[in-house]
């Protein structure tokens, strides 16, 4: 029995992730729990990179990953639902983020798809295995 669920969105590539949050929001009603959606924007300001990009750079960044957020999923489960999701943006590595926040909102579950891998992904791991990997809770892997 789940209290929180925590769905894991790439804003970049919304209509990937439909699934992902259809998926999340159908197993959170089964336990009549909490669905807490995330999305994670890197963090170009900690690198070398950093210094190319204008210094309100990241909060833009973040509004941006919000409004986007926020419009997928009212257009994903509606108005209604949308209200009661809890929206997270973070920043920094994808995989680290929602392992922190599912710590954080005590979540019993997270959903994550599962993308079809790069060579790098073979050779490092991609998001959703270090997610599997490390988590704490369970992690359902939607394909």
């Amino acid at each position: 029995m789940s209290s929180s669920v925590l769905c894991a969105i790439d804003v970049s590539q919304p209509g990937v992730d439909r699934n992902v949050l259809m998926e999340a929001h159908k197993l959170a009603q089964l336990d009549d729990a909490r669905l807490d959606v995330i999305t994670v924007v890197p963090d170009f300001g900690m690198s070398v990179v950093g210094g190319f990009f204008d210094r309100n750079f990241h909060d833009k960044a973040v509004a941006e990953g919000r409004k986007i957020l926020n419009e997928f999923v009212t257009e994903t489960l509606g108005a209604e639902v949308n209200k009661e999701v809890r929206h997270v943006v973070a920043t920094g590595k994808a995989y680290a983020e929602i392992l922190h926040a599912a710590r954080e909102a005590g979540s019993d579950l997270i959903v994550i798809g599962s993308h079809k891998p790069e060579l790098s992904d073979y050779l490092l791991g991609p998001n959703a295995a270090r997610v599997v990997r490390h988590s704490k809770c369970s992690v359902y892997v939607v394909r």
